[in-house]
């Protein structure tokens, strides 16, 4: 502020004329700061400057600058590194010397003489402008630069804000140098120094002296040699002329320039830099590695996953943009639940029977259970935008708001152990049997909502897969031969709220976020739902009945080694333990000699449940083991859903596509890679009452190719077939009903 005179007066004339004064000087700066002509300009420029200088900030806020986050798995080992500028911040000791001259000497060579402004080079600038009567030589300083850059660092990705730190006016000029000045006071040369080789610009994507380094010589900033460093002190000019990539002949020129400038000024001899001269430019070229595309073991859709995590987690900033803006400053080192040997496994599995040019994908997803840590995520579709090579952004495995298809997909029969978990906690018996032929039709209002009122007003119709699958079974052998007809009775019996109620207890929702509709239909598996949900519920089971959210990420920390708050895993007791070993022991049954047996593996317990759709438009494995839980889905990831009937993928030729036949052997290559080298671990014994099944005929066959003769076989039909509701009721999310929990 200007002193003023004892009673509230203005500026004396004479601090008036002094301050006139040197606005004008600095004015003078300006204007060979922006290279014009100096005559007749240096008048106009002091007109009014007075008035506006106390109007400038006195603090400059810089930024923290934008720097490269890595994204490492569950060992430490890199993913993939993501930046909205590739920059690594290293301190002034970690430059080379050679690097520190060769910069000052080619951008402000009296930087060590003069303060924020320099007079000598202000006055020499306007002498030769007005000689050239154009623009000829500006005299920024490298402390201005600097300010300069912060400028065009804060402004980020903001066109206007840009336009506002580069734009070439008399005011940002003044306003620069006003900060300029502060800087000199307050950081002094070394740290400017090291803080611009930081910040600027070398070209090809490398900001800061360590990314230019290696972009152009595979090298670090430390071990610059002195034909290295004149090259990368020379492009900061202006990186794309000066470009060695593209344009050597110049690259080269700039190049002798600055190390016949350091001979010039001392800094090295006369013969140093005639044989650096001498020699080529020496690139050892590190193509830029940006983003999720570049993830080892297909990992893309793991790592877009982590990155919508802290997105979206409220945790990572309260609105949207400040969590844009902490993820695009970036210099984060993200731990990650990434398992590198489940992920290996999961990526084979994916594309194990499913090519990436087929009409038809595949997905897998494993999840930990206990801590719902996500160890792999992988589909046969490889990360990418080409799709002219079959590549997708769009995640098979997870809900619509996490970067998913837009609502995931039908899971048929898969659904089942979630009426029958709903089942036992209200204290019907597995032994319980239930009668029908192989059609039924019952009335939607035999079905309560969870508000009380009819699931509906029509008939719901539905059937068995084969004709001949009529009589009677037990719990266990329904859940065996994925019976429809027990399933519907079974759900009416327990209660269409009670089984709702249960599947969200154990995390189960649409793949658009929505709770599940109140339809009697939901029992066959009617509604969309993610892999990830999917696998996260069997994860339950597992559990002895605690389910735990999903998660991905171990920890955070910023780039000054502060650790952030993160996301953590939130587990609840969903069913008794009893229940949980209950169906456990009956989903051992689907792949011991039900419609999972191709599924199954022989060195530990495991257990498991098929799945199809309408059409055969959709065809899952979930199953899991108490130590992984891994959900296989296989489908058409297009517009539109494609009915596998007599239908090539991965080479084989289908009649019929099963859940036993083509997801559960994906899911064993998965489950046998993940889990090798680790101890089985048993599930919990417990005795599974039986009740009497009258069926004549109890046997399962499915009709995948056989090896050798090239076909299907469209005589045997699939028990793991669901049909999709005839009509959709609504339902609004509310618990409702509900039972006590029965003790272990």
């Amino acid at each position: 502020m200007s002193k003023k005179r004892p009673g509230g007066g203005g500026p004396t004339s004479t601090q008036q004329v002094a301050k006139f004064l040197g606005v004008s000087v600095l004015a003078g700066a300006v204007l060979a700061g922006l290279a014009l002509p100096a005559v007749g300009a240096l008048g106009l420029a002091a007109k009014g400057s007075v008035e506006g200088f106390d109007e400038i900030p006195a603090t400059l806020k810089r930024p923290p600058l934008s720097q490269k986050t890595t994204i490492l798995d569950i060992e430490g080992q890199p993913i993939a590194s993501v930046y909205s500028r590739d920059r690594t911040v290293v301190p002034l000791k970690d430059i080379s010397p050679l690097m520190r001259k060769a910069m000052v000497a080619i951008e402000d060579a009296r930087f060590y003489e003069h303060g924020a402004i320099d007079l000598k080079g202000v006055l020499r600038a306007l002498n030769r402008n007005a000689q050239a009567g154009g623009v000829s030589q500006g005299a920024s300083t490298l402390t201005q630069q600097y300010v300069k850059n912060v400028f065009v660092e804060e402004a980020g990705d903001d066109r206007a804000k840009y336009h506002e730190a580069t734009q070439q006016t008399l005011g940002r000029k003044i306003k620069e140098l006003k900060y300029a000045i502060q800087v000199e006071e307050e950081l002094g040369k070394k740290k400017i120094l090291e803080n611009y080789l930081n910040i600027t610009f070398f070209g090809q994507q490398a900001y800061g002296v360590e990314a230019a380094a290696r972009r152009y010589f595979s090298t670090s900033a430390k071990d610059l040699k002195l034909e290295q460093a004149a090259l990368l002190a020379g492009l900061v000019q202006s990186p794309y002329r000066y470009d060695p990539l593209s344009n050597e002949q110049e690259a080269t020129k700039r190049r002798n320039t600055a190390l016949q400038r350091m001979a010039d000024l001392g800094d090295i001899s006369q013969a140093q830099a005639d044989r650096a001269k001498e020699k080529p430019l020496g690139l050892d070229y590190s193509k830029p590695r940006n983003g999720c595309i570049t993830a080892t073991s297909g990992a893309g859709f793991f790592c877009d996953y982590v990155r919508q995590v802290f997105l979206q987690d409220k945790i990572f900033g309260k609105t949207k943009k400040e969590r844009a803006q902490r993820w695009n400053r970036g210099g984060l080192t993200i731990r990650t639940t990434l398992d590198p040997q489940a992920q290996a496994a999961a990526s084979k599995a994916a594309t194990s029977k499913v090519d990436e040019t087929d009409k038809i994908a595949a997905s897998v997803v494993q999840v930990q259970p206990g801590t719902g840590r996500i160890i792999s995520m992988a589909q046969s579709r490889p990360y990418g935008l080409d799709g002219s090579k079959h590549q997708s952004v769009i995640s098979l495995n997870v809900d619509n708001r996490m970067g998913g298809t837009y609502a995931g997909f039908q899971v048929g029969s898969t659904f089942k152990p979630f009426t029958a978990a709903a089942a036992l906690e209200k204290g019907i018996s597995p032994a319980k049997v239930f009668s029908s032929g192989w059609k039924m039709s019952i009335p939607e209002s035999s079905f309560r909502t969870c508000e009380g009122g009819p699931a509906g007003g029509g008939i719901w119709n539905l059937q068995n897969e084969k004709e001949d699958e009529t009589g009677s079974w037990d719990m266990t052998s329904a859940l065996g031969k994925s019976i429809n007809t027990y399933f519907a009775q079974l759900e009416k019996e327990t209660g269409l709220c009670e089984t709702l109620t249960m599947a969200k207890k154990m995390g189960v929702r649409k793949g658009n976020g929505q709770p599940l509709s109140a339809v009697p239909s939901l029992t066959l598996g009617s509604q969309d739902i993610s892999p990830l949900t999917m696998a996260a519920g069997y994860a339950t089971f597992a559990n002895r009945g605690t389910y735990c959210t999903p998660v991905a990420i171990d920890s955070v920390t910023d780039v000054s080694g502060r650790k952030l708050d993160i996301p953590k895993s939130r587990c609840s007791q969903a069913m008794s333990e009893r229940t949980a070993d209950t169906i456990n022991q009956m989903l051992k049954g689907v792949v011991e000699d039900g419609t999972g047996t191709r599924a199954g593996l022989s060195d530990r317990d495991n257990a498991g449940k098929t799945g199809t759709t309408n059409d055969r438009k959709d065809a899952w494995f979930v199953g899991y083991t108490p130590d992984v839980s891994t959900a296989v889905w296989v489908g058409a990831d297009g517009a539109k859903k494609i009915p596998m009937y007599r239908i090539t993928i991965g080479g084989v030729y289908y009649d019929k596509v099963c859940g036993g036949c083509l997801p559960g052997p994906i899911w064993k290559t998965a489950m046998r890679g993940a889990l090798e080298g680790i101890p089985a671990t048993p599930f919990n014994p417990v005795h599974v009452p039986r009740g009497k099944d009258k069926r004549d005929k109890d046997e399962e066959e499915d009709g995948e190719s056989r090896p050798g003769d090239g076909r299907g076989h469209d005589d045997k039909p699939f028990p793991d077939f669901s049909i999709p509701p005839d009509i959709i009721g609504g339902w609004d999310g509310k618990n409702g009903g509900g039972w006590g929990r029965r003790k272990p």
